[in-house]
């Protein structure tokens, strides 16, 4: 394709409309209901990491070509907040993994419970942290088929929390609604609305600790991180999810045991 922004705009196009489309109500739950919820999952994650895989990988082809981008990492006055921004998303990403096998998010949970932790920050911390992290990379992109990429994946990380929350309104009923009533998908609206407080106490520490080395160990290998058609990056978004994943089957698994062993 002679074009390098129609092809990265393609192949992320594909991951988008692949990972929102299969997330939808009505795909979603014939899918569940044929292949069991694990199955689904399994199919789920398997479309993503390809479909993105391919996206990173013809970034990877063609990121020095194409026309510049605004590069405005140049400039003093905008670089400063666009890499805090950067490292605020990375601590907001790691920060989500504090206590998620108990989240509402979990995959083997059909249990609300009290927003805790940064959740009463945002119920989405790792979307938003996504979100700054694609946003700012946007506007530091020295070519415009970085921006396409990092743009795209913002935009795509501030919409997924909406179904995202459509699907588990459904799925958990009256007690996720009681969630969404006292949480909120933009940091702080709700805290500053009085719906919610914070605590600090309850903030992973850790996580947000963890989240400010990845975004500086990233930063000194960024001119590698590409290298081998992107096959750095492809690895670990396809090993975390899979770590995670696992963990939450595991889990799953030993909730009829324990279940058992209680009566």
């Amino acid at each position: 394709m002679d074009s390098p922004l129609l092809a990265v705009a393609l192949a992320f196009a594909a991951f988008a409309a692949t990972h929102l489309g299969l997330g939808w109500p009505p795909v979603r739950q014939p899918l569940v209901a044929r292949l069991g919820r694990w199955g689904f999952a399994a199919l789920f994650s398997g479309v993503a990491w390809l479909s993105f895989g391919a996206a990173v990988s013809s970034y990877a082809a063609r990121a020095a070509e194409g026309p510049p981008g605004l590069a405005l990492g140049a400039h003093p006055f905008a670089r400063i907040p666009l890499i805090s921004a950067i490292v605020l998303g990375s601590m907001f990403m790691t920060g989500a993994f504090a206590r998620y096998a108990r989240s509402p998010y979990a995959l083997g949970g059909a249990h609300v419970r009290e927003p805790r932790g940064l959740e009463r920050v945002t119920r989405h911390p790792f979307f938003v942290g996504v979100a700054l992290l694609g946003g700012a990379h946007a506007l530091l992109a020295t070519r415009a088929v970085g921006a396409m990429l990092m743009g795209g994946l913002g935009l795509f990380a501030a919409f997924a929390p909406w179904l995202q929350d459509r699907k588990l309104l459904a799925l958990r009923g009256e007690p996720y609604a009681a969630y969404l009533a006292v949480t909120s998908h933009v940091p702080f609206a709700a805290i500053a609305a009085g719906r919610q407080r914070l605590l600090w106490a309850e903030l992973p520490y850790g996580m947000l600790a963890l989240g400010v080395a990845l975004a500086f160990g990233v930063r000194a290998v960024h001119a590698h991180l590409f290298d081998h058609g992107g096959a750095y990056v492809i690895a670990a978004l396809v090993i975390g999810p899979l770590l995670i994943l696992l963990s939450e089957w595991r889990q799953d698994r030993r909730r009829p045991a324990a279940a058992a062993e209680a009566r």
